[in-house]
């Protein structure tokens, strides 16, 4: 795990550098944040093989910000919109790619509950964007650093390809961080 915990702070360092609007106007900056976000998605494979083998993919990630999709291909249901599983993939995963580059590779991430409302089908790839405030990461990382662990929500709207918001997601994540020790 100390190889992957290196990647995954280099990888956060290399991203928060980047800038996310950079376009082929700007080559290299460019490069860099594709660069960047292909990195973050190998990591999620080699952690995770479910997500790459669904079409699940970060599309930007920066300090206290992910937006991640899941392709319709390969992902229809018995009427061919997407499929449940799907939604759920797709609003899980980001929570653990918010937690690991904002809090570090010395907190681990656990979702402990999830709950997905089913507004419209999607019958196209959908999107969903989390977000953390400096002020949530700091609290969580004093909790964390007082007493092992932390916990958190996650609320997010899942958007179809025409910006219709197809459902919403509730999750309920707990950090610990690793190694802790409680004072004596």
């Amino acid at each position: 795990m100390a190889l992957i915990d290196s990647i995954i702070g280099a990888t956060e360092q290399w991203i928060s550098t980047t800038d996310p609007k950079a376009t082929l106007a700007q080559p290299l900056e460019w490069l860099k944040k594709t660069g960047g976000y292909a990195a973050v998605n190998r990591i999620i494979g080699l952690s995770i093989p479910f997500a790459p083998r669904n079409r699940f993919s970060v599309e930007e990630v920066r300090p206290g910000y992910v937006r991640a999709r899941i392709q319709l291909k390969g992902n229809k249901n018995h009427f061919g919109s997407l499929y449940a599983g799907a939604y759920f993939l797709v609003a899980e995963i980001p929570g653990g790619v918010l937690t690991l580059f904002d809090l570090g590779p010395s907190y681990t991430p656990i979702l402990k509950e999830m709950t997905l409302k089913f507004l419209q089908p999607a019958n196209s790839d959908v999107t969903v964007e989390f977000a953390l405030s400096p002020e949530d990461v700091a609290a969580i990382l004093s909790d964390a650093d007082a007493t092992g662990r932390a916990k958190f929500t996650l609320e997010g709207e899942l958007r179809d390809m025409e910006g219709n918001h197809v459902a919403t997601s509730i999750a309920q994540y707990r950090v610990r961080k690793k190694g802790f020790q409680p004072a004596e």
